[in-house]
């Protein structure tokens, strides 16, 4: 699919990878590009995104991303400005690392990973991504409907194209039960995608980044990265956003490719 002339809906700026894909996008041509965030950031963005590229390109939404309302109202605008949106990459993530079931040695009891940090880490992480999908999902659909098209035929153009971002940890991550759940999740949600989307012309896919250097990884800690990240990676080194966003907008153009794109950087958990 030709990124060029697409509208794309970008989620999660304030972490490097978001960042990285919308700029990535604007480089390539789109010819709209709504950031998704829950703070005020997206706008600085949006100004800086159309400052570096010399027209306006990118606009900044607020709000919850996990609300139903905020989907549908960002769909719906850029719907009425630009078209159909065509490209969605949900890039929003959070973590809440902790133990599974872990001794409180002052305590002296034994806790459980809260059920309510779970839920949280998966509305962020799993449904909200596959609902913002859905709804770019759902619009082409509409638009087919609307125009009296029914199954996608290999002689059209491809009309819609989703990256869900993974993460190594979807393989299981010590002290990361839910964000590793959520990513595995992931990984069945493209599938299904996959096989349903392409009746109206859609695609999916989803990419496995290793540790990037986000603010996310960062708050890791320094000894941390330099004790059980690094050595396990063959690059010897955090993978930058760009080249993440390079992967993702090499999914998006070639069609062919289909399924999950690793991007470790050789990273492998220490035995």
């Amino acid at each position: 699919m030709n990124i060029n002339g697409k509208v794309a809906v970008v989620k999660g700026e304030e972490g490097g990878i978001g960042r990285a894909v919308a700029l990535d996008l604007a480089k390539r041509q789109v010819s709209a590009l709504a950031l998704v965030d829950k703070t005020e950031l997206v706008h600085e963005l949006a100004t800086e995104l159309n400052g570096l590229i010399g027209r306006s390109v990118a606009t900044g939404y607020t709000g919850d991303v996990t609300e139903e309302t905020f989907r549908s109202w960002v769909y719906q605008d850029l719907h009425e400005k630009h078209g159909i949106v065509n490209i969605c990459v949900p890039a929003a993530g959070i973590t809440r690392d902790s133990l599974a079931v872990k001794v409180d040695k002052q305590q002296g009891t034994v806790v459980i990973y809260p059920t309510k940090t779970f839920r949280l880490v998966t509305e962020v992480n799993l449904i909200a991504p596959i609902y913002w999908a859905l709804e770019m999902l759902a619009g082409i659909a509409e638009y087919r409907r609307k125009n009296g098209l029914k199954r996608w035929e290999p002689t059209e153009e491809l009309l819609g194209t989703v990256i869900f971002i993974g993460s190594v940890s979807s393989q299981g991550n010590k002290g990361q039960l839910s964000y590793s759940a959520t990513k595995a999740g992931l990984e069945g949600a493209a599938s299904t995608l996959t096989a349903e989307g392409i009746f109206h012309g859609v695609r999916c896919g989803i990419i496995h980044p290793g540790f990037t250097d986000t603010p996310m990884v960062r708050a890791l800690g320094e000894d941390y990265i330099q004790e059980n990240i690094i050595p396990q990676t063959q690059l010897r080194r955090l993978i930058q956003p760009e080249e993440i966003a390079d992967a993702i907008c090499f999914m998006i153009s070639n069609s062919a490719v289909s399924g999950s794109l690793w991007a470790d950087a050789g990273w492998r958990p220490a035995a």
